[in-house]
């Protein structure tokens, strides 16, 4: 499907737009005086917990553990990322190296 300049030019304004009100939105619900919710401070709390919870399952739920290789990159890269992480608390680092652990390990090893 081929945009005219048009089409391009509306759909860069629709998501600059939507970018902007995202962005802006929380400056306008919540001002600088005015304190923040409870509930929404208790969302700010458990949330990346959760969000990475669902990530984690969304990352292995097409491992197979009856066929070869039984599920091996995906746990050795999985271990590789909680280590370096807790050793280093650095998230580019340990997602990053685990990413390429497993691309090595996916299509060279196994």
């Amino acid at each position: 499907m081929i945009l005219t300049t048009s089409q391009a030019l509306l759909t860069i304004a629709v998501i600059a737009a939507a970018t902007i009100l995202t962005r802006t939105l929380p400056f306008v619900i919540f001002p600088a005086g005015k304190k923040t919710p409870k509930f929404v401070t208790y969302l700010g709390s458990v949330l990346p917990f959760a969000i990475i919870s669902m990530l984690i399952i969304y990352c292995f739920k097409s491992v197979s553990i009856t066929t070869w290789p039984y599920g091996i990159p995906e746990l050795i890269a999985g271990v590789f990322v909680v280590v370096i992480h807790k050793w280093k608390h650095n998230l580019l680092l340990s997602i990053g190296g685990g990413t390429l652990l497993y691309m090595i390990l996916v299509q060279a090893v196994f």
